[in-house]
């Protein structure tokens, strides 16, 4: 299974390097040291918590989604011809529907990290209305 440094483990999960380090402490992620005493956690692992944490809604105005987003993969369910990943890209969960043959080939299983590459010929946007003045434009003249 694949092991990961706590920073590439934070960008992941949407977290702080702390807060992996709080969680590998408090037993809800598995980690090791190295000879050089670098803290590695386990891919699997990450991907269990990932999958066990609820999104962040207070957050979703301050940022905008990207094309690329880092993640790792939680689920795959195949069978001969087709496959569904199911993947944990920061507060976001990400289904894709791929060939059973595209999975054998990049050697997909829960724990693995991947890029989820969107390309999408209709993007809906939505403003987010700010609670603090009322649901109007502050500097709507």
């Amino acid at each position: 299974m694949p092991l990961y440094r706590l920073g590439l483990a934070a960008r992941v999960l949407g977290v702080s390097v702390d807060t992996v380090r709080r969680h590998a402490d408090a037993g809800r992620l598995a980690s090791m040291r190295t000879a050089g005493h670098q803290r590695l956690v386990d891919g699997a692992d990450l991907a269990r918590l990932a999958e066990s944490l609820e999104p962040d809604h207070a957050s979703e105005g301050a940022s905008s989604a990207r094309n690329h987003m880092l993640g790792i993969v939680t689920k795959v369910v195949a069978d001969r011809v087709a496959a569904q990943v199911e993947m944990r890209c920061g507060p976001f969960r990400v289904v894709s529907l791929l060939t059973r043959e595209s999975v054998d080939e990049l050697g997909l299983e829960a724990g693995v990290l991947v890029n989820a590459v969107i390309k999408a010929t209709n993007v809906v946007v939505e403003r987010v209305v700010d609670r603090d003045v009322g649901g109007e434009r502050a500097d709507a003249r």
